[in-house]
């Protein structure tokens, strides 16, 4: 077997230092040793983490949260898109220039939002779904302008190029619209949580300090029957107070984030649902027109969409809100839709889906939509005032504890250094 053999001189030294130790000037300098040096470690790590929150903070206002309203943009006006061409299709021939004008501008408003919601996005999921979106919105469009050219001269084929749009869009363009929506959102509570969270691997340093302070005490009684040494007693002060500053900073930091089941992001993130939600009723509402045939799956996904979106509203809002009012309008209205055509009165449904009227769907439809975005601004603006909060509490955290350890580490050789000169 191989034995390993230390040069004479290392054990040597070796047995000095062991020997030297059990000494009570070397138990003193050990405890300064040991006592100083957790207090740079933890002063260095407190301010490394808690400046690290305050960056998290400036990367949510800054990069997470406009990416994550973006992204919800990107739905909204890719569903507003499909529903103007739907429109423009079921008002036959030329199309108004408003509803021409809505569509493009729901189109600028999709590459805006795309550009947007991805700005810096390094992850590979992110790349694909950019990728997947930008070669199908040509592909779209193209659909659209080839459905509109066959509608205009009035031949039938035109519908089949708007379904196969529609389809291409339902199926491709807006659940990768929808995943990135629910991709960036979750980045958003996984930034929030990293600022909210307690910084263990601080409070295990400060605790550690504590100790070695307590420590330190006990040894200056065994060795000198002092019972208070003024050096290590401040050091101890220091060190509870900023353990006592990261503790409460942190968590009134997470109180202002608000992050539970009724707080700000938890409606943020209800009211992004709860609009695309409305979008998906609404392509369900115009597209049942454009098929001309069945009805039932088209009127049962819209009723799906309805009954999630007003109980999600109900959650956020309550159920006398304005929004949820609106949604009631606009079922109500959408149901004379469903009569008209189940009456064979497809140009009364027509006039129902996409008129002007005070009473028609796609005016009840825009004022709920208009609801919607105000309350989601609002609760955006909310969102973003406890993210701020947050960092705010926590900006003198860093310095303030860092000036605490390193207080308290030169607090421990002023009052050790004396005791080591008496034996010296």
């Amino acid at each position: 077997m191989l034995e390993i053999r230390l040069p004479a001189t290392m054990r040597n030294g070796g047995a000095w230092l062991q020997r030297f130790v059990g000494t009570t000037p070397g138990a003193i300098g050990a405890v300064a040793v040991v006592t100083v040096v957790l207090c740079l470690l933890a002063g260095s790590t407190s301010a490394d983490q808690l400046s690290g929150k305050i960056a998290r903070r400036d990367t949510v206002l800054e990069h997470t949260e406009p990416l994550a309203y973006a992204a919800q943009t990107l739905y909204v006006a890719l569903s507003a898109a499909d529903a103007s061409a739907a429109t423009a299709f079921l008002s036959g021939g030329i199309e108004s220039p408003q509803v021409r004008g809505q569509y493009q501008q729901a189109l600028a408003d999709a590459a805006a939002a795309l550009a947007e919601a991805t700005a810096g996005a390094a992850d590979q999921q992110t790349r694909n779904i950019v990728a997947k979106i930008a070669a199908d919105l040509p592909a779209y469009t193209g659909l659209v302008e080839t459905a509109r050219s066959n509608n205009r001269q009035g031949f039938p084929v035109g519908s089949s190029y708007l379904r196969e749009a529609s389809l291409l869009m339902q199926n491709s363009l807006l659940p990768n619209a929808e995943t990135l929506s629910k991709d960036r959102m979750a980045a958003l509570r996984q930034d929030q949580h990293d600022i909210g969270a307690l910084p263990w691997t601080t409070i295990v340093l400060l605790t550690l300090v504590l100790i070695s302070c307590g420590g330190g005490t006990l040894v200056l009684l065994r060795r000198t029957n002092r019972r208070m040494n003024l050096g290590l007693a401040v050091a101890a002060g220091a060190t509870a107070l900023a353990l006592l500053w990261v503790v409460a900073a942190t968590v009134i930091a997470a109180a202002a984030l608000d992050t539970g089941k009724s707080g700000a992001t938890s409606r943020f993130e209800t009211l992004t649902r709860a609009r695309i939600l409305a979008q998906q009723a609404r392509t369900d509402e115009t597209l049942e027109l454009i098929t001309r045939g069945d009805i039932t799956t088209s009127e049962t996904d819209f009723r799906k969409h309805t009954s999630e979106l007003a109980d999600r509203l109900t959650t956020v809002a309550g159920p006398d809100s304005a929004a949820s009012r609106s949604v009631l309008g606009w079922t109500a209205g959408h149901a004379k839709q469903r009569e008209a055509y189940e009456a064979a009165n497809y140009p009364a449904a027509v006039a129902q889906a996409i008129g002007t009227g005070p009473d028609s769907s796609a005016t009840l439809f825009a004022q709920l939509d208009q609801l919607l975005r105000d309350n989601l601004i609002q609760e955006r603006g909310e969102l973003r005032d406890g993210v701020d909060s947050a960092g705010a509490t926590l900006t003198l955290s860093p310095a303030g504890t860092l000036v605490l350890l390193f207080g308290a580490a030169a607090s421990t050789v002023t009052g050790l250094w004396p005791r080591l000169k008496e034996f010296l």
